[in-house]
């Protein structure tokens, strides 16, 4: 038996509460002597019990069983799915990938995953893992969760109902999806072909950015974020568990649905949010400002002002500022950069960089726009506003190397030419003319 209950609450890392039936939650006590309809109270906790009341992270779950019902664990065998970023030389050259194939066998959402790179590690709580996915088969009698890290789901082809432990999300393309580092999901594939990029977060949580003298209004509002009501199965079986725990894959046998939280409250939770409602920020009068400003989502560091993880869109906007260079200028960043496009074409690259590839830049390592679209900027006339529209790109940005897999480097659909597209740059310098 399946009950669902549709729709969403809207807000950002605030308390939730979310029952599928009536008087399910308690009231006053979070773990009463007996819950009522006989479910059982579980705490899920994001954070340390101790951390500071507005950075911690925690639910009250009311389900059918307890997590703690499930076969032993065993290893399960996953050659693409990994955080072996290796501990050898890390090339500086820029990397640039075309889209990963679609299967041509049946492959669900955890067996299409495919890691590009990454840093740090879940063990030492720090750095990220960066992944696509390629899937053309809705998960059948098996469910999966992450322990290392919560991870942010950037669909580019297909829309993807994932249910989740609090409910289901529905996320389509320029929509993304974070799961919460513990919960359970199961994701189906209501178009069949699906792919697109997951970021996996071992540091702390992401979180929307303080906006400083931009003010109370802009960039990613928390009303637009959205977690799912309560929804629960009640269905016995002969399921498949699989866990994600220090860097590998465990599977283990499961005998009903883990599905079957009938209520719920707090803030340790799934979530969406659709970029197509980003309040982009930009120059009104001359030059090209730095891409912090299109920050949608970050996970801070030790360090403050840095992030361990930052997550930055280039969707729809306006370019107005005159006499100015407007495409992203040539730069050399002290962090990393790993880019995707997810749908249209980007206006720092006339030719290449398509929807499902990704490109990366690490530190110190030169990048900017083509030959092509340099020598078109240079000219354009910049007493006009430029349109920009029907476009998503984004990227994941680190403050550590993004260490590229030997899977990655060997991929055939990595473009091994990448760097030509900066050939045709010409020298322009006269000492003579101004």
């Amino acid at each position: 038996m399946t009950i669902a209950n549709n729709g969403y609450q809207s807000g950002f890392g605030n308390e939730f509460a979310s029952e599928a039936i009536a008087g399910a939650l308690p009231i006053g006590r979070n773990s009463p002597q007996r819950v009522a309809h006989g479910l059982y109270a579980e705490q899920l906790s994001g954070t340390a019990f101790t951390a500071p009341r507005h950075a911690n992270r925690r639910s009250w779950l009311y389900r059918i069983r307890p997590a703690a019902m499930h076969g032993h664990f065993s290893l399960l065998s996953h050659p693409n799915f990994h955080n072996d970023f290796g501990d050898g030389p890390v090339t500086p050259d820029q990397l640039r990938w075309n889209p990963l194939p679609i299967p041509q066998s049946p492959t669900d959402f955890v067996d299409g995953l495919f890691t590009m790179g990454g840093n740090g590690s879940a063990a030492a709580q720090h750095g990220i893992g960066i992944h696509l996915y390629a899937a053309n088969r809705d998960m059948q009698g098996r469910f999966f969760y992450d322990a290392d890290g919560e991870l942010l789901i950037v669909p580019q082809q297909g829309r993807l109902h994932i249910e989740t432990e609090l409910g289901t999300l529905d996320v389509e393309p320029q929509e993304i999806a974070v799961i919460a580092r513990g919960v359970r999901f199961r994701v189906v594939l209501p178009d069949g072909d699906s792919r697109g990029y997951i970021c996996e977060n071992f540091g702390a949580f992401m979180r929307i950015p303080d906006l400083g003298p931009i003010g109370s209004n802009g960039l990613a509002n928390p009303r637009d974020f959205l977690t799912p009501n309560a929804a629960y199965e009640d269905v016995e079986g002969d399921f498949e568990l699989v866990a994600k725990f220090q860097g590998h894959l465990w599977r283990a046998d499961i005998g009903h649905s883990p599905l079957d939280v009938v209520a719920w409250h707090g803030n340790h939770v799934p979530y969406k949010y659709d970029l197509r409602k980003f309040n982009t920020i930009g120059s009104i009068s001359f030059d090209h400002p730095d891409p912090s400003i299109f920050l949608v989502l970050t996970s801070p560091s030790d360090t403050p002002g840095v992030g361990n993880m930052d997550f930055v869109i280039f969707g729809p906007r306006m370019l107005v500022a005159q006499d100015t260079f407007r495409p992203p200028w040539f730069h050399r960043n002290i962090a990393s950069e790993f880019m995707g496009l997810i749908h249209g074409a980007y206006d720092a690259k006339a030719d290449g960089f398509v929807p499902g590839g990704g490109s990366l830049h690490n530190c110190m390592t030169g990048h900017g726009p083509d030959a092509a679209t340099f020598e078109k900027a240079s000219a354009a006339d910049t007493t006009k506003a430029d349109a920009i529209q029907d476009t998503m790109a984004f990227m994941f940005e680190s403050r550590n190397v993004i260490r590229p897999t030997q899977q990655a480097i060997d991929a055939a659909h990595r473009q091994r030419d990448y760097q030509h597209c900066w050939a045709g740059l010409q020298k322009h310098f006269d000492p003579a003319k101004p």
